[in-house]
């Protein structure tokens, strides 16, 4: 009993320890990349190239001083961070970073991110009611507006991929595209998805949840030192899980195509075959390993993307940010939840597990 106890633990902390540290470094890759674009230097000081930046700016606002408004809901000012990160980092326990390496292979895969995903919606409105403030009452109110509305967008272009492969297990969906991703017969669903994700990640230029040209921080503008770190970190862990999410529904997850590898084997040494070169693969480990890789190359490539976008475009209107959900994106996945499933079933190509019987 013990032992599994702490098998278990160390799986928790395998999975949250790197989640973590990916969000530290994260966050210097997105101060870096814009400073970049915006022809400026960014952080180089602390550590080498500034890569410890980020520990520095933890390590100031956790020996910062606490300081909680007095007329605030004390309980709920603490709870509202702690649910938005715990629901955060939940998300983390179906994703599959190799074949078979994931905490929990759930058969529900999707829908418990997508359930997880929606509960930390409630972190967000209970801090920013708790803190009597009004700017930081009308950010939470927005942020839950926004979250709902895209969640809706979110989830039916979900439904699409779940359609092509007739299951709600990560792990399945991964598989199922090992002759071609989803992003090219899928095309116009994935923009649509990533368009959702920047909206339910409250990222520039959706960002209106927080917008501090006149919320000033918008749900966040009472809180500080510690419990500002948990928002932090919960906004920066949920943008690395969407990106993982989309790698898997659209890229192909930890899959890796070996084709172009064969012919530079050849070309490196002769005495090497294909055949040996596929058994070579085939050992867990080093799939394993080249899977990890694969899913982190094709994330880090998407939140490279996620950062471009917020050094691209100015932030939109509330008003227009809702009516772009509900009159634009809606309808157009709306016209792609009929048309799927007819040319699936013009072909007879519906998933078995799926068929009507």
């Amino acid at each position: 009993m013990y032992y599994i106890s702490i098998v278990s633990i160390i799986e928790v902390l395998l999975v949250t320890v790197p989640a973590l540290l990916s969000v530290a470094f994260v966050t210097v890759a997105e101060r870096k990349t814009m400073a970049s674009m915006q022809r400026r230097l960014g952080p180089n000081i602390v550590g080498y190239y500034g890569l410890l930046q980020a520990f520095a700016d933890a390590l100031k606002l956790l020996l910062k001083e606490y300081i909680a408004p007095t007329q605030a809901n004390i309980v709920l000012f603490f709870i509202g961070p702690i649910i938005t990160l715990v629901f955060s980092l939940l998300g983390y326990a179906v994703v599959p970073f190799g074949p078979g390496i994931a905490i929990w292979d759930f058969d529900l895969g999707i829908l418990y991110m997508l359930a997880v995903s929606s509960l930390s919606t409630y972190g967000i409105l209970l801090a920013g009611w708790s803190a009597n403030s009004k700017y930081a009452f009308l950010g939470s109110l927005r942020s839950t507006a926004q979250l709902i509305s895209y969640e809706l967008i979110l989830s039916s272009a979900i439904l699409l991929v779940v359609l092509l492969t007739g299951s709600l297990n990560l792990t399945v969906n991964i598989e199922a595209q090992r002759q071609i991703w989803f992003i090219f017969p899928l095309f116009p669903v994935f923009l649509i998805f990533f368009i959702g994700s920047v909206a339910e990640t409250n990222r520039a230029p959706f960002d209106l949840a927080e917008a501090e040209s006149e919320l000033v921080s918008g749900f966040m503008t009472e809180h500080a030192a510690v419990i500002f770190v948990f928002f932090f970190l919960a906004e920066y862990a949920s943008i690395v899980l969407i990106c993982i999410v989309t790698t898997m529904l659209f890229l192909g997850g930890y899959l890796l195509n070996y084709a172009p590898l064969y012919y530079l084997v050849q070309e490196i040494d002769w005495t090497i075959t294909i055949e040996d070169y596929l058994d070579f693969l085939a050992y867990p480990l080093v799939e394993g390993l080249l899977g990890g890789l694969s899913l982190g190359l094709k994330t880090c490539f998407l939140i490279f993307t996620f950062i471009w976008v917020r050094a691209s475009f100015p932030r939109i209107r509330f008003d227009q940010l809702m009516l772009f959900s509900w009159t634009i994106l809606l309808p157009i996945v709306i016209a792609f939840i009929i048309l799927v499933p007819c040319i699936l079933y013009s072909f007879e190509i519906i998933p078995s597990n799926i068929t009507l019987l």
